[in-house]
């Protein structure tokens, strides 16, 4: 017999072993659909989907960018997204019943981790240079009553214009209203980092931050209760998995790659703008929630400003109504 037709019968040998047909099959990974606006804050979720820690928690995970919180919104309670990263003023204004989509009757959104401090910034045209030129302008907002709104609104009174001295518009997410702002459609809104570095390279103005509100609590993980329920180990792995995914952005050894990250996932972005945009978002204080935790202190500030503009008005004070740290804890429990 040939020495080719030995080496191949002891192959199919080999492959039919009890040692082969006893290995296990792959570990078949859950689909998760998280839905979230583009932008850099959203670098947990990329530096997982590369190091493959969702997939180590047994995850695999589609990101999807949305135009706006009320498609955000209505997608969690349509089943298309199981998880979403937005603004907690969106849980909270679900819950009480002042947001603009139309959802079931007695929602069930909860907040089950912290993502950042909002990392808000006002950003006017070339010709508007402080708060007070925006009297008689037009500024655009993602949602007229819920998202971050409210904080535009606050800072623009606390600069000495009234409402009635401006017009609010709805233009979508972050990215959608830095364009529109670089297409002169509107005076000012607010961006987010990195958009304000961005908006300021091409001659726009940033007006104010929203760190002169004290605490805020931005960008936090949402969920259903219904579903997490049903999903826990599911949600606790997110958790893990986003977790380390923080834990790999702020070791400084993977400067380089984070900045290739953003560069790969931005539009607009530069090198020389990614190591700004890095500066920022992974600051030693400041930047994103390198603990992932909620802010409670800073989803006060949030419900302040809810309790102020929100309709119909509601005075709203205690944090622990929208959102579960349960399942925060188990994952990071050792």
């Amino acid at each position: 017999m040939s020495s080719w037709l030995c080496a191949l019968f002891l192959a199919l040998a080999l492959s039919l072993s009890p040692l082969a047909l006893a290995q296990p099959a792959p570990r078949a990974l859950q689909p998760l659909q998280v839905v979230a606006f583009d932008g850099g804050w959203n670098l947990p979720i990329w530096a997982a989907q590369r190091q493959g820690f969702f997939e180590a928690n047994g995850l695999s995970v589609q990101l999807n960018y949305t135009p706006n919180s009320a498609a955000l919104i209505t997608g969690l309670f349509d089943g298309k997204y199981q998880l979403a990263m937005a603004s907690i003023d969106n849980v909270v204004a679900y819950d009480e019943g002042q947001g603009e989509a139309k959802v079931p009757d007695n929602p069930d959104l909860f907040a089950f981790l912290g993502g950042d401090s909002g990392l808000l910034a006002v950003v006017g045209g070339p010709q508007i240079k402080t708060i007070a030129d925006l009297k008689g302008k037009t500024l655009s907002v993602d949602a007229m009553t819920n998202g971050l709104a409210f904080v535009l609104r606050e800072l623009v009174v606390r600069g000495g214009v009234a409402e009635s001295e401006v017009t609010y518009v709805r233009a979508g997410g972050t990215v959608n209203r830095y364009r529109e702002l670089l297409a002169a459609k509107h005076e000012a809104t607010l961006l987010r980092t990195p958009f304000e570095i961005l908006a300021k390279e091409r001659g726009l103005n940033v007006l104010t931050s929203a760190e002169t509100l004290g605490p805020y609590q931005g960008t936090v993980g949402v969920a259903r209760k219904g579903w997490a329920a049903s999903n826990e180990a599911a949600l606790v792995g997110y958790i893990r998995a986003y977790k380390s995914g923080l834990d790999w952005l702020y070791d400084r050894a993977n400067r380089e790659v984070v900045e290739a990250l953003l560069i790969a996932n931005i539009r607009d972005m530069t090198p020389a703008l990614a190591k700004r945009s890095y500066d920022i978002l992974l600051a030693d204080k400041g930047g994103l929630a390198r603990d992932a935790a909620l802010d409670l202190a800073g989803i006060r500030t949030v419900l302040q400003l809810r309790s102020k503009y929100g309709t119909p008005q509601k005075t709203l004070t205690d944090p622990d109504k929208y959102i579960d740290a349960s399942y925060y804890r188990k994952a990071l429990a050792k």
